[in-house]
């Protein structure tokens, strides 16, 4: 195949569970492309689930911390250099350097895929030395960069009023889900005989409105919380849920593969979506749990935020908290469960706003930055 055909994408995370990159790698090897998915293997990462596509997950010293950043960037720049690639793909700011390092040297063509408002993200704007650090990085490259993509409006229009560049959105919307082949939920090791909340998702981190959640299940009556996926808040709320004598309230399952995972958002009967308005990247954040919730047919609870709450309105698939407490969300809660006719109104909602937003139509855009491959 030419060099032409080849693209390297390149990520931090160890590919497991990222789903975005995935559809993307899979629109690419549609369009005609071989392609290479770079990231890293960490000492607790699952086995690598199986890929139409190659993968190479890199083995690092560090994992964590700014030894961890220099040291990718540093072997990714390796490979990069002397991988055979005429496009190179960066998600997110921390790959951000490597590539461009690389695309300097060697030519072709440079793509940016900025799935957050990295440099407002909660962990940098609490260390403003840090963040410091990956701004000027960002203010470096960004405004030499002719390929730039976001998932929403929000963020596309920030980026533009930073640096006078509006980049494209491709939404994270999951592809159409069949649900074939669905595991009972017995199967699943679920509660057949209550009401199924379900968190979900790759980064239950700090201010995403887990901590509320688990608070909220001890006055949510007749009903369970599932948390499926994984972060840096689990520890604490599995302490929490000791402590408090919640363990048959609040269900932790880890990370799943994709398909396993929408198994138990398609069993549940509300999805949560809870991230805080306290900085700039969740305020303008809509987290691909949105639309994984509604191609479930599961019916929404999220916080009022700017993206989340234009698509939950728009298409009436839930309800948005006006103010998030514990108390308030507890009360959502048991009103929604209670009323099967309106959850059953909401389910209908989810399913047709499936049908016009999902991940098919987002590849139109995709199409205009990566052109079919003619053999």
């Amino acid at each position: 195949m030419s060099t032409n055909n080849r693209v390297v994408v390149s990520v931090t995370n160890d590919l497991v569970t990222d789903n975005r990159v995935d559809k993307v790698c899979t629109f690419l090897l549609n369009q005609g492309y071989e392609v290479l998915l770079v990231g890293r293997q960490r000492r607790k990462s699952p086995e690598m689930p199986r890929r139409d596509y190659a993968t190479k997950r890199m083995r690092l010293l560090f994992e964590k911390g700014p030894f961890f950043y220099a040291e990718y960037n540093f072997r990714l720049f390796w490979v990069l250099l002397f991988r055979k690639a005429n496009v190179l793909i960066s998600n997110d700011l921390d790959t951000l350097l490597a590539n461009y390092l690389a695309h300097k040297l060697k030519g072709g063509k440079l793509v940016y895929d900025s799935h957050e408002y990295y440099t407002e993200v909660p962990e940098l704007v609490s260390r403003p030395g840090v963040r410091r650090i990956w701004l000027s990085i960002e203010k470096w490259i960004f405004p030499k960069l002719k390929f730039v993509y976001t998932v929403n409006e929000s963020i596309a229009e920030a980026y533009k009023e930073r640096y006078g560049l509006l980049p494209k959105v491709v939404r994270n919307i999951s592809p159409k889900y069949m649900g074939n082949d669905r595991f009972s939920k017995k199967e699943l090791g679920i509660p057949e005989n209550k009401k199924l909340i379900i968190l979900q998702g790759a980064g239950i981190n700090i201010h995403r409105g887990a901590e509320e959640a688990v608070d909220a299940m001890r006055k949510v009556e007749n009903a369970v919380l599932l948390i499926v996926g994984d972060g840096d808040i689990i520890p604490q709320l599995k302490e929490t849920v000791e402590k408090e004598n919640l363990s048959e309230k609040v269900l932790f399952f880890g990370r799943r593969p994709y398909l396993e995972m929408m198994q138990f958002t398609a069993h549940s009967d509300v999805g949560l979506t809870l991230d805080k308005d306290n900085n700039l990247n969740y305020k303008f954040s809509l987290p691909n749990k949105v639309f994984d919730y509604i191609h479930a047919g599961t019916p929404i609870v999220c916080t009022d935020l700017i993206e989340v709450a234009k698509v939950v309105r728009r298409n009436d698939v839930g309800v948005v908290l006006n103010e998030f407490t514990v108390d308030h969300l507890a009360a959502a809660l048991n009103t929604l469960l209670k009323d099967e006719k309106e959850l059953s109104r909401l389910k209908e909602n989810c399913r047709m706003a499936a049908k016009k937003d999902n991940w098919e139509k987002e590849c139109e855009v995709l199409n205009s930055i990566y052109p079919k491959i003619e053999n």
